[in-house]
């Protein structure tokens, strides 16, 4: 099964509504983990396991609001934009 699949799958499995409400957890989990790292906690396995989650919720978000594309495109114009802003 490839990841869109599963994605999609898991949309179907479990409702929008509930995805939508662990992409606000999963994101709230990586915010803990990185306020323990600012505080002076190692913990950089913490990070990269929230960091996976909230990749993984922030796809199925893409797929749920058919926004693949015009996020590719705007991250594409923001990368341009940080890259001009670095160059000054």
């Amino acid at each position: 099964m490839t990841n869109t699949e599963l994605y999609h799958l898991a949309l179907s499995t479990y409702g929008a509504e509930a995805q939508t409400l662990m992409v606000m957890e999963e994101m709230s989990e990586l915010q803990k983990e990185l306020c323990k790292h600012a505080r002076g906690k190692d913990n950089q396995l913490s990070i990269a396991e929230e960091i996976a989650d909230v990749l993984i919720m922030l796809d199925q978000m893409m797929i749920l609001h058919d926004c693949e594309s015009i996020v590719a495109q705007y991250k594409q114009e923001k990368l341009e934009r940080l890259e001009e802003r670095l160059k000054q």
